[in-house]
C-alpha cells in the first residue's frame, strides 16, 4: 500500500506540474499585454465623419416618452428613448439633457424602468433618471454596440470579453467601446441643433460600462459638462485605446463625479483613488460605499447635488 500511495502521489505532482506548465505557457501566449499608445493615437481614436442627416426616426409612446432611432457614422442603426419632464408641446425654453450610458449585458430601457423581463434594474439607474426628470432634465439613452436591440447572436458580449481576457484578441473589446462612444457624438450632433434642449447643460451619468464611456466621451468632446462616473471597471493599458487614465487631460474643464464601491471586484480602492486623484479638474468629487460592484440603492440620493 505504502509504494501504491507513493506512485499515486508522484502521478499527481506529475500532472498538477503539467497544469501548472501549460497554465503559464497559456498565459505568456495569449493573455493580454500592456502596450503604448501615442498622444497622437489618443487623439484621433474617437473621431468620426459628421453626419448632416443621420437619418432620425421618432415615434411617441405618449407625451413624454419617445423611442428613436438614428443612423451613426458607419450606418449602423442606433436605439434609443427620450423621456422629457412635462409633454414636449408645453416645452417653452430649452431644457438641460442628462444622456443615461447603461452598464455591459444591460441595455437603454433599464434608465426608463426599475425591472425588465422580470429582472429588477439592481443598479437603480431609473432612480438617477427620475432624479433628472423632477430637476427638470430631458433623460436620452441609446443601446451600446452588440446590446439591447443590438445583440450580435454570431458574436455576443460573452464571445467579446472571452476572446479578451482568454486569448488577448482587443480588438472587438476596443472597437465596441470606442464605436459607442463614436455613436454618442453623433447623437450630440441631434441633440445641439434641437431648440427644445439647452445645448450649454449635456451631462452625462453611466454605470459601469456606461461610466467607462462617459469618461471617454466628457474628455473628447466638449459639448459634454458634467460627469457622473458610477463604478467605472478599472481598465489599463491592456486596452490602452479605451481606458480613461489615458484621456485625463479630456477633463480639466468637467464637473467630475465619480462614485465607487470599495469592495468592487472591477477596480480597487487603491486604482479608483489613484484614477480619482488624477482627475484634473478642480471640480470633483469622490463617493465610496462599503460595496461591491452593485451599489446600495440609497447610493442615488448621493447624486441630488450633481444636478
Amino acid at each position: 500500500m505504502t509504494i501504491i500511495k507513493k506512485k499515486i502521489a508522484y502521478a499527481a505532482l506529475i500532472i498538477a506540474g503539467f497544469f501548472t506548465f501549460a497554465g503559464s505557457a497559456w498565459y505568456l501566449t495569449f493573455a493580454p499585454t500592456p502596450y503604448q499608445v501615442t498622444q497622437e493615437q489618443l487623439d484621433g481614436y474617437f473621431t468620426y465623419p459628421p453626419q448632416n442627416t443621420p437619418n432620425w426616426q421618432q415615434s411617441a409612446l405618449d407625451k413624454t416618452n419617445y423611442e428613436f432611432t438614428y443612423r451613426s457614422f458607419d450606418g449602423e442603426v442606433v436605439h434609443g428613448r427620450i423621456r422629457y419632464p412635462q409633454p414636449l408641446v408645453d416645452i417653452s425654453e430649452p431644457i438641460p439633457v442628462m444622456i443615461g450610458a447603461h452598464g455591459m449585458g444591460r441595455s437603454q430601457i433599464r434608465w426608463f424602468q426599475d425591472s425588465f423581463k422580470g429582472r429588477p434594474t439592481v443598479e437603480s439607474v431609473d432612480k438617477i433618471a427620475e432624479q433628472a426628470l423632477h430637476h427638470g432634465y430631458a433623460v436620452i439613452s441609446i443601446d451600446a454596440r452588440n446590446h439591447g436591440q443590438r445583440k450580435d447572436p454570431d458574436y455576443t458580449i460573452a464571445d467579446v470579453m472571452g476572446d479578451l481576457h482568454y486569448w488577448g484578441k482587443r480588438g472587438p473589446y476596443e472597437a465596441m467601446i470606442r464605436d459607442t462612444v463614436r455613436d454618442h457624438r453623433v447623437l450630440l450632433d441631434w441633440i445641439v441643433k434641437q431648440p427644445q434642449f439647452d445645448s450649454k447643460r449635456i451631462n452625462i451619468a453611466g454605470y459601469s460600462m456606461g461610466a467607462q464611456v462617459s469618461l471617454l466621451l466628457a474628455s473628447v468632446d466638449s459639448r459634454i459638462s458634467d460627469v457622473a462616473a458610477v463604478v467605472p471597471p478599472h481598465a489599463d493599458d491592456t486596452t490602452a485605446l479605451v481606458s480613461p487614465s489615458n484621456f485625463l487631460a479630456g477633463l480639466s474643464d468637467n464637473k467630475v463625479w465619480l462614485v465607487t464601491g470599495d469592495d468592487d471586484e472591477y477596480a480597487s480602492i487603491e486604482e479608483n483613488e489613484s484614477f480619482f486623484n488624477g482627475i484634473p479638474s478642480k471640480n470633483k468629487k469622490h463617493l465610496r460605499f462599503d460595496s461591491g460592484h452593485i451599489l446600495p440603492a440609497h447610493y442615488v440620493a448621493q447624486l441630488v447635488s450633481w444636478f
